[in-house]
């Protein structure tokens, strides 16, 4: 199956919803990709945005753009790469290959997490939070493809989402930065 089909085939996949039982997203267990636990509420305060990420796509150049964004707003905005390999297979590296090609193709120095399904039965916490209403109290939402944006306000509460095409240096996603 190409990309495209396979793109065209993701658009009809929903998870069913299902409350999670915590009071915030600063309550969902994650961790960082050499498996250290992350404490998401270290983050109070500041913008998150989380990005579902892939080292073989052809969104990938977005590196560069979140990279900015992480240096030029980090004080006010918490970048979160989280790579999956639910999309055309194009995450298929290890945790030390995502951590080398982060690094010495685009610099990478924002935080990565752990590989994560973003979709799906065995879609982890982090996502059912971030794409069900009835946990975010924003929007329903479904994760189409690679490079898909969630953007946080400073107490965690979901502004909205974007999808893959929409640069990380878009005026839709400054604009509240």
């Amino acid at each position: 199956m190409d990309i495209f089909k396979t793109f065209i085939a993701t658009l009809g996949n929903k998870t069913k919803s299902h409350k999670l039982p915590v009071n915030s997203i600063y309550d969902i267990s994650i961790n960082a990709l050499n498996g250290t636990p992350i404490n998401l509420s270290k983050f109070k305060g500041k913008y998150m945005l989380f990005v579902n990420v892939a080292s073989k796509c052809g969104f990938t150049p977005q590196y560069q753009d979140l990279q900015k964004l992480h240096e030029h707003y980090g004080e006010n905005l918490q970048v979160i790469g989280v790579p999956c390999n639910q999309f055309g297979k194009q995450e298929p590296g290890n945790t030390d290959e995502i951590k080398s090609f982060c690094e010495i193709n685009y610099g990478v120095s924002f935080l990565i997490t752990e590989k994560l399904n973003v979709k799906g039965k065995n879609q982890h916490p982090l996502y059912t939070w971030l794409t069900q209403k009835i946990n975010n109290e924003k929007t329903d939402s479904t994760v189409k493809w690679n490079f898909q944006k969630y953007l946080l306000d400073p107490n965690g509460n979901l502004i909205d989402f974007y999808l893959p095409y929409t640069k990380p240096l878009s005026k839709k996603i400054i604009k509240h930065l």
